[in-house]
Parts: C-alpha cells; structure tokens; sequence
C-alpha cells in the first residue's frame, strides 16, 4: 500500500517501538536523527508534568538538527499511550500531546475510540497494537489508521502467534498501513516483515542495547548475552502475556520453569503503580531477537547497520 505521508521518506521502513523505562528523550532524538521513527511509552515521562517538557525537548532537537543537515532525512516521533482503565494519566497525558500536535500515536490495551477524534483534528495518525484477528477488527472499527502486529517473540507484552501466521490473516481482509512485530532484530528481518506483507518493521529490543536506553548497563550487558532461549513468555508480571530475560527472572526470586498464573483484574498503568514500576525496572523485558545482538552501540551505528543488512538481503534477493 502507500504509506501515509508521514511515514513515505524514511530511511528504512522501522519504527522504534516504545519501552517502558527504557524511552527518553535521547533514545527517540537519536533514531528520528537516523531517519527511522522513535517513539516512547507516555508514561516513562514522570511525573506527568516532565511529559510537556519531553515533548519539547524532542521537537527543538529535531527541528534544530533540519536546519543544521538540509536535505537530511528526519524521522517523525511517536507516543505511546496505555489506553486501560486503571491508566489514570490517559485524559491529561493526550491532552498535552494533543497541544504539541504529536505526529503518531501509538494506542495499547484496548480499541481506541475516544482518542481517535481529536488525534485526527490537527492532522495526526494513530496506529494501534493487536495481538489477534478479533483485536484487529476492533481497532479497525474504531478508526485507526494502521495496525501494529505485536506477535511471538517481541519483547515486553506480546501475542502468542507467529509474526507469518498474524500477518498473512490480517492481509485477507485489510489492505493498510500493517506493521509487524516479533524479533525483529535484523535488516534481513525488516525485509522478510515486508515480504510476508507488512509495510513497517517494528523493533525495540535492538535499541536496548545502545548508549541512548535509559536503563541499567547491566540490562544492556544482559541483553548482549542472552539467546533466544534465555526469553521467558508469561503473564505473572503485569497481568498481560510477555517476554522477559530468563535471568533477572531469577535474580528477582522467581522460578521461570515453575511461573503462576496471574490475575488479569490485578493489571494497573496508573501513575501510582509501584508493582508495574518494579517488573520493568528489576525484571527485564526482552524479545527472542536478543540472540542476534553482539554488542551495545550507538543509535546511528545500529541503523546503519540495519539498513547495510537490508540493502545486502535485497541483492540478494535480486530486488535491487
């Protein structure tokens, strides 16, 4: 299909997806700098009042980086936002996102019908997480602009299906803006997300490991190390499924062979959620892409990376 026209000139096709703690500022200043698109979750902007400041912060630097590289190719950012009733910031973070006219908008947790009108009004998009057919056709109902596959192997919250599986079912009834999710790690993987039919890659766990992530060294160190086989996929932690390293699993007192069942009725995104705070700061989410990732470097070192990875998968191929 063709992209939105915000979407159309990027360096590659990714967006950076967003990840509690780990996005700030500098993490999405740098890959929108690398021409991809950067996002973060608006709840790692806290207290709620940091969210304006960010925000501006994110805009000057882009706009001061345009004048100072004519020509250069600048990805938009993104924001994310917990569309759950326990998220009690919801009402004032989209009103102040709304006020800086953010360019994307990325929705999670359920269908996004009351946001979708005024991101629409200044001229924004939003794209919205699915982990299955029936989340897909909500959202589609709802307005969105584009979908966001979030399938096995991504890291944070993700769905149980393969990334093919989703996709291929998707297409059969919906011919707009996909972007698909799952250990993307790779440029040969952005191009198999496009051959399998999506239009944008979605990777996160790759830009863990860069100077740029607000999270510990030990996190990124971690994440370096670990294999595909080192992800454990449960719902204890936030009441939602996901991917964790196995190894912070334990260091937190948990036996990842031996995992509970959570209660979902328990899931809480407001502002106060010190449980929620914790699982993402001491137990460390990660995609199975980790195996993949041989060493922490900076954000434009990892784009470039991508994007020789990609333009070699594509000789390959003979597509050009």
């Amino acid at each position: 299909m063709s992209l939105p026209p915000i979407l159309a000139n990027l360096r590659l096709p990714v967006i950076g997806a967003p990840m509690f703690i780990a996005g700030c500022p500098a993490l999405v200043i740098d890959q929108c700098k690398a021409g991809i698109v950067g996002s973060f979750p608006a709840l790692n902007a806290r207290p709620k009042e940091a969210l304006d400041a960010w925000l501006t912060q994110i805009e000057t630097a882009l706009e001061a980086h345009r004048k100072a590289h004519r020509g250069a190719t600048v990805g938009p950012f993104a924001v994310n936002q917990i569309v759950h009733k326990s998220n009690d910031r919801l009402e004032d973070d989209l009103e102040v996102c709304i006020r800086h006219k953010v360019p994307i908008t990325i929705t999670s947790l359920r269908a996004p019908n009351d946001v979708i009108p005024a991101i629409h009004a200044y001229g924004g998009i939003v794209l919205h997480d699915v982990i299955s057919v029936r989340h897909a056709e909500k959202a589609l109902e709802a307005g969105v602009d584009g979908l966001i596959l979030v399938c096995a192997g991504a890291g944070g919250h993700a769905g149980p299906l393969s990334p093919f599986a989703l996709v291929g079912e998707v297409r059969r009834f919906f011919d707009g803006l996909i972007v698909l999710s799952g250990a993307i790690a790779t440029g040969d993987a952005i191009l198999a997300a496009q051959a399998a039919g999506a239009d944008l890659a979605y990777i996160g766990t790759r830009f863990l490991a860069t100077p740029e992530a607000n999270v510990p060294e030990r996190y990124k160190e971690e994440v370096v190390r670990a294999r595909a086989a080192d992800i454990v996929y449960t719902d204890l932690f936030s009441g939602v499924r996901g991917n964790y390293l196995k190894h912070s699993v334990i260091a937190a007192g948990y036996d990842p062979e031996n995992l509970p069942k959570s209660d979902p009725s328990k899931m809480n995104f407001g502002s106060a959620s010190g449980a929620e705070k914790k699982v993402w700061r001491d137990i460390w989410s990660a995609g199975q892409g980790v195996g993949q990732i041989d060493s922490v470097m900076p954000v434009r070192e990892v784009v470039a990376k991508l994007e020789a990875e990609y333009t070699a998968a594509r000789r390959r191929l003979q597509l050009g």
